[in-house]
């Protein structure tokens, strides 16, 4: 049989014809950046970050507020500022991530005691004029109710703040450091010293990750400049300080609340008066902070250090251009903040890393990938291969160090396993798509090979469960007896689902590295997921039938069917049921039955016609969205709302696309519909405006109207530009229908193209009207699935 993979890049080869010559963008030059709005996202669980960093930089610098949902450090509603730190996660859920060793200012302590500062946490938070706030790549600005006016920006391993006080007192402020993080996780021997002379403040402690296990240790290195000269420095603990003490080393906590302790440095009096502090981090040593703070920026030079950071975003978001034709600023506004939320996380912790040493890049706040293989890495692979290209070789590196492919990590930490083992995916990915430079595939197969065939002590962390009953029954069991490894037993019909998609995308990276057995075993394992649909279940929603039959369900070790609701972990389910990581959780994880039925991303053809055929398909995609089943917010809904490409309806694709943006993407503070779960949702948002949807492992990206006249992506790389244009465009967006198309000015009548328009480039022409065509459904112009041979026979 003919390759899967080779066909899929021989066809979308064949169909971009000869990109011999670069095609050139044509788009009106204009500042990109004047687009992009990080505070989108910073209300309403959202849990972005808000504030100053650079592309994937490890200095994030943000006001942190005591908000219920301050994940990402800053949230723009009534609640109370509690400091100023400098590492953060972006768009997270859990417990709140990272936000150690927070900054925090006082004109002046009352009577000019040391003592009449407010220290802990709880005692010292303020609020904050809303109306102040400013936000834009690399910076970040507010002003206390105090009136002391802190902005910030930041290098790769450095934050620096920039502390105004009000002009018309003179009085003697103080900086204060507190040994804490966002979510009060400091464990044993936080440290830190004060030295007499310069004020710099050094030291360490020792937190616990949001969503994983162990602990991790980050050092800082703070320093100060003042034209009025330090006063005095020195300790604190609780709420008492002294500057007799300049060192300290405190333990976890009194009662179980982490006892509040740190240094802080205060200045001679003088009116008008700035103050900037930078934060060098580490988490090698305070050493280590301190050089890299010297060396990023040795001069305090804060409108330079901003300078650079602009110009490194401005690099970063050049590769996308719009047309601003008839469009209006609040959607190319969407847009662009959409892009700029995917270069945020994760981060590049290359050289800081304490757990082994190594010559490979070093990528941290993979948070988590279950989240981000979807659409965000797939993103980055168009606009930035080179950064994915190294965190491939992290991955890669990490499995050689520790064992296993991560499916999340977060600040040195193994984070929790969510259903699969999606690095399988984001590898494969990177494969298809001809990623190379410096990337051991053959260690990389290795890698996948173990997440498929060995089963780790500790599943809950990493690699695959229950792999003894996946073996023997094809199917991971609801209660599964499993003593080879421990994890939560549960999700026993999502972990099906995943394994099945994690192991067609293994057989892709087999069959590209000519290892012909392990190609037909795990395409006849990505079949399993057929052994969980019951063909005679049916569904009700408040005891109405939907009229559909035939749903997954769980089943146990026996061979004998269990049940769980259809609509059990969706919008519309009421019965409290848990649908995370708990003991007592769903067989589905955080989504339905319902939207999990569609979660066949490498066989949709089978599913197709297993579900009724493309009509019947039609009709159930239509009731999962039109009956509001489908979550938005979380990332298993991504591809359902382009899945009608596979019934040869593509133009039912763009308009749920219009659905949902605007309606639950829109650029205000309140305008994701959940976590942006380190971009997931900006990627979304980007790849859906352009027109491009991924089905990620696979060389595949999805045909819709872009929102836009045209869109122009330039490769990094090759320096070619691949360009999407319409013929009809309206900015109502009534001409949301592909009536026709031609690439490089022949007919194109697939409703699908490679990533070989993104590399070699070429102009891809879409004709709109208002009414849905017959464009794209002819059985030749569908996706490649795995059971579809037709296709690939026909063009052998």
């Amino acid at each position: 049989m003919v390759s899967f993979l080779l066909i899929a890049l021989l066809l979308a080869t064949i169909a971009l014809g000869d990109a011999s010559a670069p095609f050139r963008s044509a788009v009106e030059e204009y500042e990109v950046i004047q687009y992009v709005n990080p505070l989108i996202g910073s209300t309403n669980g959202g849990n972005v970050f808000a504030g100053a960093t650079i592309p994937y930089g490890m200095a994030k610098a943000v006001a942190d507020t005591d908000s219920r949902s301050n994940q990402g450090g800053f949230t723009l509603d009534s609640s109370r500022i509690t400091g100023f730190s400098s590492l953060h996660d972006s768009g997270t859920g859990g417990q709140p991530s990272l936000g150690n060793f927070p900054l925090f200012p006082y004109v002046s302590c009352a009577d000019d005691q040391v003592n009449g500062c407010r220290y802990p946490k709880r005692e010292r938070r303020t609020t904050f004029d809303q109306t102040s706030v400013v936000a834009s790549p690399g910076y970040f600005a507010l002003t206390l109710s105090s009136g002391i006016r802190v902005d910030m920006t930041t290098s790769h391993h450095t934050s620096l703040f920039r502390f105004q006080f009000p002009s018309s007192q003179n009085t003697s402020p103080l900086i204060l450091l507190d040994l804490t993080d966002l979510s009060d996780s400091r464990q044993d021997n936080g440290s830190v010293s004060v030295d007499e002379t310069t004020g710099r403040l050094r030291g360490s402690a020792r937190f616990l990750p949001s969503f994983g296990s162990g602990s991790y240790e980050p050092y800082f290195c703070a320093d100060f400049s003042s034209e009025a000269g330090i006063r005095d420095n020195g300790i604190f603990v609780n709420s008492r300080a002294s500057t007799d003490v300049k060192n300290i080393t405190v333990p976890r906590s009194i009662n179980g609340y982490p006892l509040p302790a740190g240094g802080f440095v205060r200045f001679n009096a003088r009116s008008n008066q700035t103050i900037s502090a930078r934060v060098g981090l580490s988490f090698i040593s305070s050493a280590q902070a301190c050089q890299n703070a010297e060396a990023e920026i040795p001069d305090f030079d804060f409108e330079s250090t901003q300078a650079a950071a602009v110009a490194l975003w401005t690099e970063k978001l050049a590769p996308i251009r719009v047309s601003r034709t008839g469009v209006d600023a609040s959607v190319l506004t969407n847009f662009y903040s959409g892009i700029y939320r995917t270069f945020v996380n994760p981060q590049n912790y290359t050289g800081e890393n304490p757990l082994w040493r190594s010559a490979e890049p070093y990528f941290d706040s993979f948070y988590c990938l279950w989240d981000s293989f979807r659409s965000q890495l797939p993103f980055l692979t168009i606009v930035d291969p080179s950064a994915v290209t190294q965190m491939v070789r992290s991955l890669v590196d990490t499995q050689r160090h520790l064992g296993w492919l991560p499916d999340c990590r977060m600040s040195l930490c193994k984070g929790y396993t969510q259903g699969g083992s999606n690095a399988d995916v984001v590898l494969a990915d990177a494969y298809v798509k001809g990623l190379s430079e410096g990337i051991d595939w053959d260690d990389g197969y290795a890698a996948v090979w173990k997440d498929a065939e060995e089963e780790p002590f500790a599943w809950s962390n990493e690699g695959r469960g229950g792999l003894a009953s996946w073996k023997s029954l094809n199917y991971i069991p609801v209660e599964d007896f499993d003593h080879v490894g421990f994890g939560t037993m549960t999700r026993s019909i999502s972990r099906t689902l995943e394994y099945s998609y994690n192991d067609f995308t293994i057989s892709q990276m087999a069959r590209g590295l000519n290892r012909t057995t392990d190609v037909e075993r795990f395409e006849r394992t990505s079949r399993y997921w057929q052994n969980l649909f019951r063909a005679d279940q049916r569904s009700a929603i408040n005891g109405t039938d939907t009229g559909f039959v035939g749903f997954f369900q769980p089943k146990h070790l026996n061979g004998t069917w269990g049940y769980q609701d259809p609509i059990t972990c969706s919008t519309v389910d009421r019965s409290g049921r848990a649908c995370s990581l708990q003991n007592t959780g769903a067989e589905t994880f955080e989504s339905s039955i319902w939207e999990y039925q569609f979660f066949i991303p490498h066989d949709m053809a089978t599913l197709v016609t297993l579900l009724g055929g493309p009509d019947q398909f039609t009709r159930r995609l239509d009731y999962l969205h039109e009956q509001n089943i489908t979550d938005i917010g979380n990332e298993p809904s991504f591809l359902t709302v382009f899945q009608y490409h596979y019934a040869g309806r593509p133009g039912k694709s763009t308009a749920r696309a219009h659905f949902y943006i605007p309606r639950f993407f829109n650029p205000t503070p309140g305008g994701l519909p959940g976590n942006d779960d380190s971009g997931a949702m900006g990627s979304f948002v980007a790849m859906t405006m352009m027109g491009l949807f991924p089905n990620p492992g696979q060389n595949v990206y999805l045909i819709t109207a872009p929102f836009f006249e045209s869109v122009d992506i330039t490769s990094p790389v090759t320096g070619r530009t691949a360009r999407i244009r319409t013929v009809g465009f309206d900015s109502a967006y009534n001409n949301i229908y592909i009536q026709s198309a031609t690439l490089d000015g022949r007919p194109y009548t697939r409703n699908w193209i490679g990533h070989e328009f993104f590399t070699e480039g070429g102009e891809l022409v879409l004709t709109l009207g208002r009414n849905e065509s017959t464009w794209g459904s002819g059985d030749n112009d569908l996706p490649p699935s795995l059971s579809v041979t037709s296709l690939l026979e026909i063009q052998a």
